[in-house]
């Protein structure tokens, strides 16, 4: 693996983003409104509900967490897009760069994406609605780490789809998420499921996520078994992903449609 390549490949898109102003704004426009939408409706829920005894800050602290995962992986998946959208697809395969180095890079450089989106809103929720995502202390570097992979595991999986079936898999990109978000438990306890789909959220590592950010505010304990079983899930989709995204490639390269990616 050659560490220059990868530094190229981030820097390249690290100049796209600071020489262009609307990527910026993007970046930062939506997760400030979702933690505008999620207070409001937190404070709702504060005066007509006795569920949480803070419901503002539990709800807006998992409102945080995913987007957080949403940036990863759309930042992933943006990246990716970039390419084919400016027909420089082709370009990057015949270069002599492999595989791993592309996907470390883009790797890299969405936590980067993702850190410009969720740090303003971070710090807005203090003043706004007394909301601190920092109070989940020392376990928030563990919940984040575990959301930073499996959000990359999801960008991969959709870039293997871009790769197999072509720019029309692309609307898959945006939806891949919301697919998840009602088996991740993130806004309610894993009770709320059904018996059966309970057996399949937890195989994902976003209800161990929830359910232990949950825990550490409302009960003020810390269960790292659960954040190591988020951890441990979190690497198994990531080798999967990483997997997936190789037979993907080799499948397109054989078929002799990665010089139609970018048409």
């Amino acid at each position: 693996m050659n560490f220059s390549k990868i530094y190229a490949l981030a820097l390249r898109h690290l100049y796209l983003i600071s020489n262009s102003l609307p990527r910026i704004i993007d970046l930062i426009y939506w997760p400030t409104v979702q933690i505008f939408l999620w207070g409001f409706i937190s404070k709702f829920f504060t005066l007509n509900s006795d569920y949480y005894s803070n419901t503002v800050g539990i709800i807006l602290t998992a409102a945080i967490l995913y987007d957080f995962l949403f940036r990863v992986s759309i930042s992933f998946n943006m990246m990716f897009l970039e390419e084919i959208w400016s027909r420089n697809f082709t370009n990057l395969f015949i270069a002599p760069i492999k595989i791993n180095e592309i996907i470390t890079s883009l790797t890299l450089t969405a936590i980067l994406r993702a850190m410009i989106g969720l740090v303003p809103a971070a710090i807005l929720a203090i003043p706004l609605f007394g909301v601190s995502v920092f109070k989940l202390g020392f376990p928030l570097l563990f919940l984040l780490l575990s959301l930073y992979l499996f959000g990359i595991t999801l960008g991969l999986l959709v870039t293997s789809g871009l790769l197999r079936f072509g720019p029309s898999f692309e609307n898959i990109a945006w939806a891949s998420l919301f697919f998840l978000a009602p088996l991740g438990c993130i806004y309610y306890p894993i009770e709320i499921l059904p018996t059966s789909l309970q057996y399949v959220a937890k195989s994902l590592p976003l209800v161990h996520i929830f359910e232990e950010m949950r825990n550490i505010l409302v009960n003020n304990t810390v269960n790292y078994f659960d954040i190591i079983k988020s951890i441990s899930l979190s690497i198994v989709y990531f080798i999967l992903g990483v997997i997936i995204f190789y037979v993907s490639y080799f499948g397109a390269k054989d078929r002799g449609t990665l010089i139609n990616m970018g048409e």
